[in-house]
C-alpha cells in the first residue's frame, strides 16, 4: 500500500511539474498570437508571409533579459546604447510594404538587436544588415547565429556607405531616420527596387520609393518616430 502510495504522489508531481514546464514555454507563444491579432492584423496588415514570420520569431530573445514580459507590448522597447526595438506594428508595416518574394535579396541599415533581420530571414532568400554600433552588431550577430538564422548576414559599419560588393539589392529597409536617402544605397538598388526608410528629422514620415530606371517613385505613409541614423550622414549635415 505504502509503494502504491508513493508511486501515485511520485506521478502527479512529475505530472504538475509537466504542466509547469509547458505553461512556462507557451506564454510567447500566447502573447505572439494575442500581439499579432490585435496590434497587427487589426490593423490592416494582410501578407500572410509577413503574418507568418512574427507569429514565429520569439520577440523575447532580441530583447535585454529585464524587458523579456515586455517583448509583445504595442509599443518600443530600449535595447542599450541608446537604441530601440521598432514597435512591432511598424516592422510589419515596413516588411508589408516591401513586397517580397522568396527569393529576394534585403539590405538592411541599422541591425539593432537583430529582430527585424530574423523577420526577414523568413520571407526572402538572403538578409545584409549592417550596424554602426560594434556591440550591438557583435551582439546581434551571436544572436541571430544561436537562434539559427543563417541566411542574416551582420557587418558592422556605416550604413550610409551600403554594401556594394553584395549588391543589387530588391528591397532596402533603413530603420533609422535621416533626412535623405544615401546616394550608395539607390545605386544599390535593383531596377524595380523597393526602398522604405523613416524620412526626415524633428518630423519623420514612413516613405516608401521604387526604383524604375533612374527615377525613385515616392509615397509617403504615416507618421513615426526612429532614432537618427549615425555616422557619415550627421558631417553631410
Amino acid at each position: 500500500m505504502k509503494r502504491l502510495i508513493f508511486v501515485i504522489i511520485t506521478g502527479l508531481l512529475l505530472n504538475c511539474s509537466n504542466n509547469h514546464s509547458q505553461k512556462k514555454e507557451a506564454w510567447d507563444v500566447i502573447a505572439r498570437q494575442e500581439m499579432v491579432q490585435t496590434q497587427i492584423i487589426s490593423r490592416g496588415i494582410k501578407d500572410q508571409n509577413v503574418i507568418s514570420a512574427l507569429l514565429k520569431v520569439k520577440r523575447h530573445k532580441f530583447v535585454p533579459k529585464k524587458y523579456e514580459k515586455l517583448a509583445y507590448i504595442d509599443g518600443p522597447l530600449p535595447i542599450g546604447e541608446d537604441q530601440t526595438i521598432s514597435q512591432p506594428y511598424i516592422v510589419a508595416l515596413m516588411t508589408e510594404k516591401l513586397e517580397l518574394k522568396s527569393g529576394d535579396r534585403v539590405l538592411e541599415i541599422g541591425t539593432g538587436s537583430g529582430y527585424q533581420a530574423a523577420i526577414l530571414s523568413l520571407i526572402v532568400q538572403e538578409v545584409y544588415t549592417i550596424e554602426i554600433l560594434p556591440k550591438l552588431a557583435e551582439t546581434a550577430k551571436k544572436r541571430l547565429k544561436a537562434l539559427g538564422y543563417n541566411n542574416v548576414y551582420v557587418k558592422c559599419g556605416d550604413g550610409f556607405l551600403g554594401w556594394p560588393e553584395k549588391a543589387p539589392f530588391d528591397a532596402i529597409i533603413i530603420t533609422c531616420a535621416t533626412p535623405e536617402i544615401p546616394a550608395p544605397l539607390i545605386e544599390q538598388l535593383a531596377d524595380s527596387g523597393r526602398l522604405i526608410l523613416p524620412q526626415g528629422e524633428e518630423t519623420q514620415t514612413l516613405t516608401l520609393y521604387r526604383k524604375i530606371g533612374k527615377n525613385l517613385k515616392k509615397e509617403e505613409l504615416i507618421p513615426v518616430l526612429f532614432v537618427p541614423m549615425k555616422g557619415i550622414i550627421r558631417e553631410e549635415h
